[in-house]
């Protein structure tokens, strides 16, 4: 019979574990906050774009027809780059329906 060594296992310091384990959470965390922001930059826009649209109706008797009348008229900024806006105008009389997607 011949013999043979097991190979050896290297052995992980407890103390590379340990400092593991934070850069992990924290990276997990830093993920979340990133999420958490995006979600209140489109919120944000979402809230700007019907904020200018009462603005006209206040100023004008009517809902525009396009967020594009918005941007041209009422000081509206959207960066296109990263959002597309989604304006659906029902009516005149009727608040238009306002929906963020980010690309």
């Amino acid at each position: 019979m011949m013999y043979h060594e097991k190979p050896k296992q290297r052995k992980v310091p407890l103390a590379s574990l340990l400092l593991a384990v934070p850069v992990v959470a924290a990276a997990a965390l830093v993920g979340q906050i990133g999420r958490d922001m995006d979600a209140q930059a489109a919120e944000a826009l979402k809230q700007s774009v019907l904020q200018a649209a009462v603005q006209c109706y206040a100023v004008e008797g009517a809902y525009p027809e396009s967020v594009d009348y918005l941007e041209q008229n009422y000081g509206l900024y959207i960066n296109h780059k990263r959002y597309v806006v989604s304006y659906s105008a029902f009516a005149s009389n009727v608040m238009p329906d306002v929906r963020i997607l980010e690309k």
